[in-house]
C-alpha cells in the first residue's frame, strides 16, 4: 500500500518539479540539499538563493520581448524592480546585474539609491519610477536627484498638490507621470484607490496645470492593480480603461510616450500552478496594441514594476518540530521553534498561502495536522495547504526525536522581512532566526553565507530601553 508521504506527493501533484526534487527521503531546493544547509546553519533559518532573483528578470524581459514582436510592438520593454518587496543589499545587487530600473516608495529610498551610486552599482543614466504619497522629505529627495543632473528621475504624482511641491523644489525640467485611481476588484471593501488621480480629473490636471508648465513634461501614466495581472474580466477593464485613457492624453500631449503597467505576476504558492505566463504578457501587449491602433495612436513604451515576483521565488523559510501535541480527537499539532507571526506575518495577516514541504522523512506515512507557532497568540498557526485546506506531513514523535522533522516554506522572499520589522522588536520577544544567503559560483557549485545571526536578547532589550 503507497502510504508515505512522496506518494502523497506524487499523486496529488506533477511531481518532480523545476526547483524541487527527493532524494533518499529528503528535500533538494534548486538542487541544494536542505538537510546540509540545517547541519551547517541549524533551525531557525531563512534562506535567499539570488540566482533566482536574475532568472525571474530575465524570464520577464523575454516573454515581453518575445510578445512584443509576435505583434510588430513599436514601443519598448522597461523592467523596473520596486524596492519594497526586499530592501536588502544582497536583492538590490543582485537584480542590478540584469540592466533594470528601479521604483521607489518613500523618502529613505533615495537614500539607499545614493549606497548603490557610492558603491558604483548605478549611475546617474539609470530610471528611477518615483511612486507613494509624497510627503516632504520625500520631495526634498527627488528634487535633490533631479539638481543635481539625474537625468531620468520621474515623479510620478499620486495627487494634484504633489505638482506644486515639485515646483517649488526642482529647477532643472523634470520628466513626470501621473498615478490613476483605479477601481477595487469588485469584492473589495471600497470601490476607487485611495492612490493616484481619478479618471475624469486627469485630463484637464493636464490641461489646466501640467500643459502650462515650462519645467515639467508629462511623459508616463502610471496604472497599478492591487490583484496584479490576472486573467478576468475586471483587470482587462481596468486595462482598457487606462489605455484609452493614455490614447486621450497622447492625442494633445505629444511627449507622452510611456504605460506603467504597475501591478505584477503572481508567484508560485502551491505546487499546483496553473497561471500561464506567456499567454498574459502576449494578452496584455496584444490588447494594448488593440487599442492604440484603433485611436491612431503610437503605441507606448510599458514599464512593468515586478516586486514579489522578482524575489519572492527567491526565498525559503525553515523551521523544525519542535514537539506535537495531541489536543482532541482530530487535532493534532505540530509545534515549530519560532512563530508564523514574527517570520510570516502574510500567513496571519492576509491569510497568505506559501508552497509547504518536508524536508526530510519524505518515505515515512503521513498524517494530517495543524501547525502551531511559539507565540501565545491564537492566530499563531498555519493550516491551509492544497488540500482542501488540510496539511499533511510525515509522522513524527516531537520531543526527543533522535531524528526531527523539518519543514520547509517557500516562495517566501518577498514583504516578510519589512513587514515583521527585522531587526526589531518581535512578538513574545521570540528572535528573529538567521538568514543564509545561497549563490552559485563560477563552476556552478553552491555557496553559503550568513547574513545575519539568528537575534540576540540583546539587541531587543536594547531598544527597549533596557
Amino acid at each position: 500500500m503507497k502510504n508515505k508521504y512522496i506518494n502523497l506527493v506524487e499523486q496529488s501533484f506533477d511531481w518532480p518539479q523545476d526547483e524541487f526534487r527527493v532524494e533518499n527521503g529528503n528535500l533538494f531546493f534548486h538542487d541544494i540539499p536542505m538537510m546540509d544547509i540545517i547541519g551547517q546553519y541549524g533551525t531557525p533559518l531563512k534562506l535567499t538563493y539570488l540566482p533566482k532573483i536574475s532568472s525571474q528578470i530575465q524570464r520577464a524581459k523575454r516573454m515581453f520581448n518575445v510578445a512584443m514582436a509576435k505583434v510588430d510592438y513599436k514601443g519598448s520593454y522597461h523592467y523596473c524592480y520596486c524596492t519594497k518587496s526586499s530592501h536588502f543589499a544582497f536583492v538590490l545587487q543582485e537584480a542590478l546585474k540584469n540592466d533594470i530600473h528601479i521604483e521607489t516608495s518613500s523618502a529613505f529610498d533615495f537614500n539607499l539609491v545614493d549606497a548603490l551610486y557610492d558603491e558604483g552599482l548605478i549611475n546617474k543614466d539609470i530610471q528611477i519610477v518615483c511612486n507613494g504619497y509624497k510627503r516632504d522629505l520625500y520631495i526634498d529627495n527627488i528634487a535633490a536627484k533631479c539638481n543635481d543632473g539625474w537625468k531620468n528621475i520621474i515623479p510620478v504624482l499620486d495627487n494634484m498638490g504633489e505638482l506644486d511641491d515639485l515646483e517649488q523644489k526642482i529647477k532643472s525640467p523634470c520628466s513626470i507621470g501621473v498615478r490613476i485611481a483605479s477601481e477595487e476588484e469588485p469584492k473589495f471593501e471600497f470601490y476607487t484607490s485611495r492612490l493616484g488621480v481619478r479618471y475624469s480629473d486627469i485630463l484637464p490636471f493636464y490641461i489646466n496645470k501640467i500643459s502650462k508648465s515650462k519645467k515639467f513634461s508629462l511623459k508616463m501614466l502610471h496604472f497599478f492593480i492591487n490583484t496584479g495581472i490576472k486573467d478576468n474580466a475586471y483587470y482587462w477593464n481596468e486595462l482598457s480603461k487606462c489605455v484609452n485613457v493614455y490614447c486621450d492624453l497622447k492625442n494633445i500631449c505629444p511627449e507622452l510616450d510611456s504605460l506603467n503597467i504597475g501591478g505584477g505576476f503572481p508567484i508560485k504558492s502551491s505546487l499546483v500552478q496553473d497561471y500561464e505566463y506567456e499567454y498574459m504578457t502576449e494578452e496584455v501587449i496584444s490588447q494594448i496594441k488593440t487599442i492604440c491602433t484603433q485611436r491612431g495612436v503610437p503605441e507606448p513604451d510599458i514599464y512593468t514594476e515586478f516586486g514579489t515576483f522578482t524575489v519572492g521565488e527567491s526565498g525559503a523559510t525553515i523551521y523544525q518540530i519542535l514537539d506535537v501535541k495531541q489536543q482532541n480527537d482530530r487535532e493534532r499539532w505540530y509545534m515549530i521553534d519560532s512563530s508564523f507571526m514574527t517570520t510570516l506575518p502574510d500567513i496571519w495577516g492576509i491569510k497568505k498561502r506559501f508552497i509547504l514541504l518536508p524536508i526530510n522523512k519524505w518515505e515515512q506515512q503521513y498524517q494530517r495536522v495543524f501547525l502551531g507557532g511559539l507565540t501565545c497568540d491564537s492566530e499563531d498557526y498555519y493550516n491551509a495547504e492544497a488540500h482542501a485546506n488540510a496539511i499533511f506531513l510525515p509522522i513524527t514523535s516531537g520531543k526527543g526525536d533522535a531524528d526531527p522533522l523539518y519543514i520547509g516554506f517557500f516562495h517566501t522572499g518577498a514583504y516578510q522581512e519589512s513587514i515583521a520589522g527585522y531587526g526589531g522588536i518581535q512578538h513574545c520577544l521570540i528572535p528573529a532566526p538567521k538568514h543564509v544567503i545561497i549563490d552559485k559560483d563560477a563552476n556552478g557549485d553552491y555557496t553559503t553565507k550568513l547574513f545575519s545571526k539568528e537575534q540576540s536578547y540583546k539587541s531587543m532589550l536594547k531598544i527597549l530601553g533596557y
